[in-house]
């Protein structure tokens, strides 16, 4: 990377994600793509693959282009990013036409970072016509495994993705995968038109999952048992092969007390989404769910993926189980499978529709995930080498480490196995052939009872033998027959005449767990101490509370990682919580002051905080937020009271994480138009206000807060209700002379605090809620006029009017007022970066432009990691 683009990318990672360094082959991907050249990125789930595009996209020209092939991915990430601060958005087929106007406006007229795409709508004419007029920094596909029909996600749209090369051949793509292997690499490669571009190869290791497998016997016992010894109340997936599992399952569940919701593809689209918006926004839920579920969700603080049945390859188990322990926290692959679902993944493979050489490679993957269901060595060493990855010594963290399994010579027993079959015909199931071997006579096995293998294997138990057979499937000695039963392969030749040795695993029932061991288990794996656990607690109820307020689910407040590190370090000051890992300069502007009264007080009840004192929204670091109850009383009249958005517009406030209702004038905006044009344009304008760009250490002006004032803390409510109507009129006048909406003059949340405190003089305007510098320079003067007619009060009001008024040095006043903003603006944009020396040569630019202001007193100051300019602008008399 060169030296001028890597202290920006770090700024802007710390800035905006809050990390002091990037992760493993991050920062080399991020130069790559920044400096304008192609990739292939194979990074597992969790390994932080989103970063490696969304990164280079705020440091390039113009919007980056994501492809993503689900809706789910692309709302969790857009509210992800809006709270980060960043202009993000998504076009897919949930979006009305007039909320898809809406934002294709944003792209036009450059108002985005990332736009998120559905492949389908991106090769769309109107789409690619969309594009070719705007700036693109970059086109990144994700889940790029989808190009090829040998990957185990295959969409037939992704292999279009071709069109990209050749429309647009000097923007750089990027490609993204957890799992490819290398025929579904050069798939990637030539859809893409990838040929040459360098492949950044992340470690596959998870240290933080521990693998773990079990032979089914009871597997919903099994499961309860699992979820609640170990991560009870922890939110998880469960996995099944059917509809009819998914369901069944979920049922008892639900019965046994566990909080669960059921989600597969045969379910209507409310029922669907509804069960994943409690998942991601619900503390503690697990889903259980067919394959249908899961690609592209970005929940962190998932504890574990289990699964009751066996997938179809280890590429497919590696990506689901990689759904777990997303923020690094200690989190747990758990399977159980037994004979009959080797033998039913085996049938569906071979009855599949698929060409021949494609079953032969599926039958290939199956076969690989069965060796590491049956394996005795280290199931990470398995996993990393199937992907082309060493490692050296065992991991210490898995099952087969935690409690090495008994392995011996079995080949005696697998030639009675392979012999039973051969001489039933090769068409009998399990069951049957445990009979024939333990010689149980049945009227069924009538006929074979004469037979030599007619209870050959007494010695064992009927365990034993499922055992046995379950592992001669699994290593590809027995098969799935035509006739619903079991037949000897070609390599069970081997076997039959002694030419190798067979050792196998001798599976053993886990006994029940004792609470004392349920207890020791729990202890092993919580993450958090029993000192820090209380605090941790508190904080996430903190989180869900404000997660509701602003719609969005939990983890995109804070992560569990991070609330575990504040609750371990306690935090005392702002510049303390800001080196906490995943809090940057926006979570810190919009939370910090929260979540270090909840660390000092342990206490979730708000604290009023001293008068003339300003919060980080008022600077504009943070959206406004209003008060929890109003001061106006219930006899006032109504004036400007949210109204709910027009219905599209409201579907695509709920599908972008905003607020579903505005005041009243919102639907009034451009009603010349036609409605339908009105309704997307103003609700474009909603949009806009409700994104915060990206924030840099933005200096701030002010004019000595904590001043005396005159204003009237409280009044009679006549009075109350007179101020309000007074305000209500002038923000509709002004409304009218701007063209904006009423609530971007001032909003709801300043117009009850104005007429809570009544000021009475400019300076007295300072602090009010979503009143910053320029809107009390444009609209001050009539605020005080308004309020002071209201009162009856029109002489003092122009006397505190013409105090402070001076028309010689309101120019200037605004002219500095500009170059602040546009240096603010070039430190969002990350050109260039703010150092202690900084205001000093602000100030200096500006008054070599000759103002002719004096300047009696200015001073900046770092305090607690925020950096501040404060100035004293004197009238001249």
């Amino acid at each position: 990377m060169t030296g001028d683009v890597l202290p920006q990318a770090l700024a802007i990672l710390q800035r905006v994600w809050g990390y002091n360094q990037f992760r493993g082959i991050q920062e080399e991907v991020v130069r790559t793509v920044a400096e304008g050249h192609h990739a292939l990125v194979l990074m597992p789930t969790g390994g932080g693959k989103s970063l490696c595009y969304q990164l280079p996209s705020l440091l390039r020209p113009g919007v980056g282009i994501v492809v993503s092939p689900l809706i789910a991915l692309m709302k969790d990430q857009v509210d992800t990013l809006r709270q980060l601060g960043v202009r993000a958005a998504y076009l897919n087929s949930t979006l009305a036409p007039s909320a898809s106007r809406a934002v294709e406006h944003a792209l036009q007229t450059n108002q985005l970072d990332l736009l998120y795409i559905a492949p389908e709508r991106l090769l769309l004419p109107r789409t690619l016509e969309l594009l070719h007029r705007t700036q693109i920094a970059l086109f990144a596909v994700d889940e790029a495994h989808c190009v090829s029909q040998w990957g185990h996600d295959f969409r037939p749209e992704y292999q279009q993705l071709h069109l990209l090369r050749t429309q647009f051949p000097l923007v750089p793509r990027l490609a993204l995968t957890a799992t490819a292997d290398d025929r579904t690499r050069a798939d990637i490669r030539r859809v893409l038109g990838l040929d040459g571009a360098p492949e950044f190869l992340s470690s596959f290791d998870r240290p933080n999952i521990q693998y773990r497998v079990a032979t089914k016997e009871r597997p919903r016992e099994q499961l309860l048992e699992f979820i609640q010894t170990e991560h009870a109340g922890d939110a998880g997936v469960i996995y099944c092969l059917s509809r009819r599992s998914v369901e069944e399952t979920a049922q008892w569940l639900q019965a046994q007390g566990v909080p669960v919701v059921a989600y597969h593809a045969g379910l209507a689209q409310q029922d669907r989404s509804r069960a994943q918006e409690r998942f991601l926004n619900e503390e503690g839920i697990i889903v259980v769910a067919t394959v249908a579920f899961g690609m592209g969700i970005d929940k962190p603080n998932v504890r574990f993926v289990a699964h009751l049945d066996l997938p179809k390859s280890l590429e497919g188990y590696y990506q689901e189980t990689g759904r777990a322990g997303r923020d690094g926290l200690p989190s747990t692959a758990w399977m159980v499978y037994g004979l009959q679902d080797v033998v039913n993944v085996r049938r569906m493979v071979a009855d599949s529709d698929a060409p021949e050489e494609v079953k032969r490679v599926e039958a290939g993957k199956l076969t690989a995930l069965l060796t590491y269901c049956e394996t005795a060595m280290c199931r990470r060493q398995v996993i990393l080498a199937y992907f082309g990855e060493a490692f050296s010594a065992p991991c210490g963290n898995c099952d087969v480490c935690l409690h090495p399994p008994t392995v011996r010579d079995m080949t005696r027993e697998a030639q009675m196995a392979l012999s039973a079959a051969i001489r039933t015909g090769n068409r009998f199931g399990a069951a049957y052939l445990t009979d024939i071997l333990l010689g149980k006579a049945t009227d069924k096995n009538r006929r074979h009872q004469t037979l030599p293998t007619f209870g050959i294997g007494k010695d064992h138990d009927a365990k034993v033998w499922g055992s046995v057979l379950r592992q001669l499937v699994s290593l590809g000695y027995l098969t799935a027959g035509p006739f619903h039963g079991l037949m000897t392969t070609p390599q069970a030749k081997t076997i039959l005449t002694g030419a190798r040795p067979l050792l196998l695993r001798e599976d053993t029932l886990q006994p029940r767990a004792t609470k004392r061991s349920r207890e020791k288990a729990q202890a092993a794996q919580a993450a958090i101490s029993a000192g820090d656990r209380p605090l941790f607690l508190m904080l996430r109820t903190w989180r869900a509370e404000r997660a509701s307020q602003l719609k969005v689910p939990p983890y995109v407040i804070f992560s569990d990682a991070t609330l575990k590190a504040v609750a371990e370090v306690r935090p005392d000051s702002v510049q303390s919580l800001g080196k906490i890992s995943g809090i940057g300069e926006r979570r810190l502007a919009e939370y910090g002051v929260e979540v270090l009264r909840i660390v000092k007080t342990g206490m979730l009840e708000e604290q009023p905080r001293p008068r003339g004192t300003v919060q980080a929204h008022e600077l504009g670091l943070a959206p406004a937020r209003g008060p929890k109850k109003s001061s106006v009383p219930s006899t006032t009249p109504r004036v400007e009271q949210p109204k709910p958005l027009p219905v599209e517009a409201r579907r695509l406030a709920d599908t972008q994480g905003l607020p579903r209702s505005t005041p009243s004038s919102f639907s009034s905006v451009r009603s010349s138009e036609s409605s339908g044009q009105a309704e997307a344009d103003a609700f474009h304008a909603y949009v806009a206000a409700s994104t915060v760009p990206v924030l840099a250490a933005v200096p701030v002006v002010t004019h000595d807060v904590h001043v005396k004032s005159d204003a009237v803390e409280r009044s009679e409510p006549s009075t109350d209700a007179a101020v309000m109507v007074a305000l209500g009129e002038l923000r509709r006048v002004l409304a009218r002379e701007t063209g904006y909406a009423a609530y971007l003059v001032f909003p709801n949340a300043s117009l009850t605090a104005l007429v809570t405190r009544l000021p009475r003089k400019m300076e007295d305007l300072l602090g009010i809620p979503g009143l910053g510098p320029k809107r009390i320079e444009a609209y001050g003067e009539q605020i005080l006029e308004a309020i002071a007619a209201s009162l009856g009060d029109h002489t003092k009001a122009e006397e505190a009017i013409h105090e402070q008024r001076d028309p010689s040095s309101q120019v200037e006043r605004q002219q500095l007022l500009t170059h602040l903003e546009s240096v603010i603006e070039k430190l969002r944009s990350g050109r260039f970066q703010l150092d202690p020396a900084h205001p000093k040569r602000v100030l200096s630019d500006f008054i070599s432009a000759g103002t002719g202001n004096e300047f009696p007193g200015w001073y900046a100051q770092d305090q607690d990691g925020i950096m501040t300019l404060v100035l004293r602008l004197k009238r001249e008399q």
